[in-house]
């Protein structure tokens, strides 16, 4: 399995023959970098280990890792130094969480917002043309992070290339930069992502060069998961004990013609009528 950066990474856990491990695939994560696997597709690693003989989890991360923002003792580490790091970490997280297979395709963030990018659509289709998963997980549109919004049109382009009968059946866009609690409520969908917390935990803190680097994000995407399910609905007990909100990407694929801005402001515009009428019916 060949890709076309020379530090791409692929990372079998069991030490099975790569391409075997793709194939069984069934749960497909694709995003920027190393520990948004684990923020925005939780409920997916959960569902596989929940259910082992039918589902496997695959994780891919595209970027390199190399310019994260860090302080304290990995403050004076090069950017070289931090690509290392980060894909050992994301190794570990791979081996700790059970992934059928973790690819790391070290693309710069740089060239991954060149549209178009030619050495990534590649990779993303030599991925595709070995593996067929029923369930795609993205980043969303509405993402604040440049490269995660990139990350996501190259692979929006790479699904869209795909033939219909190779297509996944779904394609869902979680949140990582800007949460996803301001789509109506027939517009979200809830990621159970409040199961096995101790892992939880533990996958996010593998990535002690982000945690102790600066960056809280084992608190902070436990804090959020559990306050999207307490904050849900206020007429109702809470159902789940954490939630990461996704929005349905499906229709993007099913119907290439789709514009990817007007679908995703059409959402917002959602959200406007709902504020709209609300106030419409109380004043």
């Amino acid at each position: 399995m060949n890709f076309s950066q020379p530090r791409a990474d692929v990372f079998v856990p069991s030490g099975d023959d790569p391409s075997a491990a793709l194939d069984r695939v069934t749960h497909l994560c694709i995003a920027a970098h190393q520990d948004d696997i684990e923020i925005l597709a939780y409920d997916a690693i959960c569902d596989c280990l929940d259910d082992p003989r039918h589902k496997a989890f695959g994780g891919v991360v595209v970027t390199d890792g190399g310019g994260s923002p860090r302080t304290g003792a990995y403050s004076s580490f090069t950017d070289e130094q931090m690509k290392d790091i980060r894909r050992q970490e994301q190794r570990d997280a791979a081996k700790l969480g059970g992934y059928a297979i973790q690819l790391q395709l070290a693309h710069p963030s740089a060239e991954v917002k060149r549209s178009p990018s030619p050495e990534l659509a590649a990779d993303l289709a030599t991925i595709f043309s070995r593996c067929t998963p029923g369930v795609v997980y993205l980043h969303n549109p509405a993402d604040k992070h440049d490269t995660h919004v990139a990350v996501f049109l190259r692979t929006l382009e790479a699904l869209r290339a795909l033939p219909a009968g190779r297509r996944p059946a779904r394609v869902l866009g979680g949140e990582v930069w800007r949460d996803l609690d301001w789509l109506v409520d027939t517009d979200k969908v809830a990621l159970n992502s409040g199961r096995r917390p101790d892992l939880a935990l533990a996958l996010l803190q593998v990535f002690d060069s982000q945690v102790t680097g600066g960056k809280r994000y084992d608190l902070a995407t436990a804090g959020r998961r559990l306050a999207h399910a307490t904050f849900h609905t206020s007429h109702a007990t809470d159902r789940l004990q954490g939630v990461t909100w996704a929005m349905d990407l499906t229709p993007l694929i099913n119907d290439p013609s789709l514009d990817v801005t007007d679908f995703t402001l059409a959402h917002l515009n959602r959200l406007r009528a709902d504020v709209a009428n609300r106030l419409a019916r109380f004043r």
